[in-house]
């Protein structure tokens, strides 16, 4: 449903409305005579909550739901300070539009660990005001102080009187009302709902079938569309030989666009055929020899190089030039794909007053600016329906899937749903990328660090995506948990070497902190070696001015038992690591088979301090989900490249982590009265060093490189036993 409403129509609003209007100083929360009064002078409210006569509250969410929660947690908040009866809530899901922004980033987005943290304040009081509304106006209809009546699950009652009057009964009265400037919120004691475990709004229909996904849409008089993509990496479509394709029965219109040829047919199926039919010669593209081996020399090659200074504390190589005890270590990580569950598919409908497009997005305002520049419409004339999505992790950010569908739908007059085959997911994603590090650091006659130099080789995600936060050449996704390194060492340097290849690369579930959290704590677990320190109580000592992190550390220690001996043929790592304002240690129980080299993962214990909690389940199932995601980046995933092009191709040369394979996973949940933290992506990043770091205590040797694959554990193995 379109929330978005005019001057004219919001009156006629049926219920008791909560608009906010994003402005750029931040926002508003205005009734519904305010907000008359804001779009006469050029604000555009939406509305946010409705409260109906039948009783039932209306929530609209702005963020996009792909397993993480928000369809619960947000309505969440709202409903908690509104003392509204949580079986009387519903939700509507916002359109594109610049009143449902996200307040901080001024862009209607799902991202970064973000829609708790930057959507907590504005709708706790948005439900606060609107509580305090209904009432001063209950207290007017019994003509008593508002002091004496309280709002109790969507209710307001007079004790005195023993007086009870609900809210769909307030809602004529609640409306003649002016917003308070400064309604009181909660004390966390009052909460009825955050803080605890609630059930999300979402099972049911994702259990019965009935939710819609992206590629579950259907539009009357629908056309099915496959796109013919360049093989190679920057490669241009030379020539087009298509007359067996026309032959294709069911096949309506072959069309050029920008990314390649759309096929568009009745059928999916009848525009595979035609796309097969159909022979392109293709340029050779931008590096015809891009290879694994090409890429990893290429990472070698920038290492020597200068790069930019994203850190400089003291004086790094006089520390290492005085230091008798070094260590220096190389950490090479692959590019990886982002395998969602449901491939990328967008549907589009462009007439001449009006362009509909339904999409699984994470990226609502990006989506309403490619269809602005492509069909030339004014943003009203453009309506996104967002979709659940199956699966984001940063993948459904990106507009290449909406690009091709409005393109396409543009040129046949009909809407058109682009459907990906699971191959061309993996052939054109926008990876997470490659990464190459060298650590370097100092230890003094105590086992403590004197000097740390962190150097790394990465491409650029940021220059692509927001180039205007590339600050004297730096991406802060590429350096994070590297620029804020926590452990007290008084010498640092942190150096980033941008390289440019022709792979595209993108967000990934945690971006910089899911390669940087691996080389930091598989390199401090090497320094506690060296200092002859426990690794937890290494970090502890490094941490004196960080509590939260020393917590976290403790807390994922003391239920994993450590200290006390694992038993016999298991290795127990740990690792911590500070991302999107949350804090996750976690501790894992791993055995190696010497034969094999396969490694098993036993046990993960997991502590996360994310400040206030809203959903504890949510934050068990974000935990629980981005470990598994971690685990399997550690040992399994890889894309493989060759002959200027991706080679891998599906499930079968990417291995994911199976359910088999999974581990307990325990989380344990810090009580915090810290800001708020991100709780989607925190999970992954700690997953990896935790268990390299295991396979040490299990049979001695250090693992750098990623995937940890039964052959990289045999290799290492050979090294360590003196037979490689």
């Amino acid at each position: 449903m379109n929330s978005s409403i005019t001057r004219r129509t919001f009156l006629k609003a049926a219920g008791f409305t909560i608009a906010i209007a994003i402005t750029p100083s931040g926002y508003k929360i205005l009734s519904a005579k305010e907000s008359e009064e804001a779009m006469g002078k050029g604000f555009s409210p939406n509305i946010w909550l409705r409260v109906m006569p039948d009783n039932s509250v209306i929530i609209t969410v702005n963020k996009s739901e792909m397993g993480q929660g928000v369809y619960t947690s947000l309505p969440m908040i709202i409903a908690d300070e509104l003392e509204a009866d949580w079986k009387r809530v519903k939700l509507e899901v916002a359109p594109a539009a610049d009143g449902y922004r996200d307040p901080v980033w001024g862009a209607q987005a799902t991202g970064g660990s973000s829609s708790i943290r930057h959507m907590y304040e504005p709708l706790r009081k948005a439900g606060a005001a609107a509580r305090e509304m209904l009432v001063t106006a209950a207290a007017g209809v019994w003509n008593v102080p508002a002091a004496e009546c309280e709002a109790s699950q969507g209710t307001v009652k007079h004790s005195a009187s023993k007086r009870t009057v609900t809210y769909g009964e307030l809602v004529k009265p609640a409306s003649a009302l002016d917003v308070p400037k400064d309604p009181s919120l909660k004390k966390e004691t009052q909460f009825r709902l955050i803080g605890t475990a609630v059930p999300r709004l979402d099972i049911v229909e994702k259990t019965d079938g009935s939710a819609k996904f992206g590629i579950d849409v259907m539009v009357s008089d629908m056309l099915y569309a496959t796109v013919a993509r360049p093989y190679a990496f920057g490669a241009k479509a030379e020539a087009v030989h298509d007359a067996m394709a026309k032959n294709v029965k069911g096949l309506k219109q072959i069309v050029h666009i920008d990314r390649g040829v759309a096929f568009c047919a009745d059928t999916i199926e009848a525009a595979w055929q035609a796309k097969k039919a159909t022979h392109i010669v293709w340029g050779k593209g931008a590096d015809p020899d891009l290879s694994n081996e090409t890429l990893a020399k290429s990472f070698e090659e920038y290492l020597p190089k200068d790069g930019v200074v994203a850190r400089r504390d003291g004086d790094v190589q006089t520390a290492l030039a005085a230091a008798s005890v070094k260590l220096d270590a190389r950490y090479y990580l692959p590019y990886l794909a982002h395998a969602t569950m449901e491939p990328m598919n967008c549907t589009a409908h462009v007439q001449k007053d009006r362009c509909d497009i339904w999409a699984p997005t994470q990226n609502q305002t990006g989506t309403l600016m490619t269809a602005k520049r492509i069909t030339g419409l004014a943003p009203e004339q453009i309506h996104v329906h967002t979709t659940y999505l199956g699966g984001g992790f940063g993948r459904r950010f990106e507009q290449d899937f909406v690009e091709e569908a409005v393109q396409t739908a543009k040129a046949v007059g009909r809407p058109v749903k682009v459907i990906w085959t699971r191959e061309e997911d993996f052939q054109y994603d926008y990876y997470r990328p490659g990464n190459l590090s060298r650590i370097q650091a100092a230890l003094d006659d105590k086992g403590n660090p004197t000097a740390w130099s962190h150097k790394i080789v990465c491409p650029s995600i940021f220059v692509r995506v927001f180039p205007d936060t590339m600050q004297k050449g730096i991406d802060n996704a590429a350096v994070e948990g590297l620029s804020n390194l926590e452990y007290d060492v008084p010498n640092v340097s942190v150096e980033y070497v941008r390289i440019d290849t022709p792979v595209p690369v993108g967000f990934w579930r945690s971006v910089g902190s899911s390669h940087n959290a691996f080389t930091v704590e598989t390199f401090a677990d090497e320094l506690a070696y060296l200092a002859k320190k426990d690794p937890l109580k290494f970090r502890l000592d490094l941490l004196n001015k960080h509590p939260r992190a020393q917590r976290v550390l403790e807390l994922a220690a003391e239920k994993a038992g450590w200290g006390k001996p694992p038993e016999k043929g298991i290795g127990r790592g740990i690792a911590y690591h500070l991302s999107f304002d949350s804090y996750v240690a976690q501790v894992a129980d791993v055995s190696v088979d010497r034969k094999s080299g396969a490694i098993r993962v036993h046990r993960i214990v997991c502590a996360v301090d994310c400040g206030p909690v809203i959903n504890t389940d949510t934050i068990k199932a974000q935990m629980m989900g981005g470990t598994i995601m971690g685990l399997s980046a550690a040992l399994k995933e890889s894309i493989s490249f060759g002959r200027g092009k991706v080679l891998t191709e599906n499930f079968d040369a990417y291995d994911l982590l199976r359910m088999s394979e999974t581990p307990k996973i325990e989380v344990h949940i810090v009580k915090s009265d810290a800001k708020l933290g991100g709780i989607g992506e925190p999970g992954v990043p700690p997953a990896a060093p935790a268990v390299a770091n295991a396979v040490f205590s299990a049979v001695g040797v250090r693992l750098r490189n990623l995937p940890m694959t039964p052959d990289a554990v045999l290799k290492a193995l050979k090294v360590a036993d003196g037979k490689a």
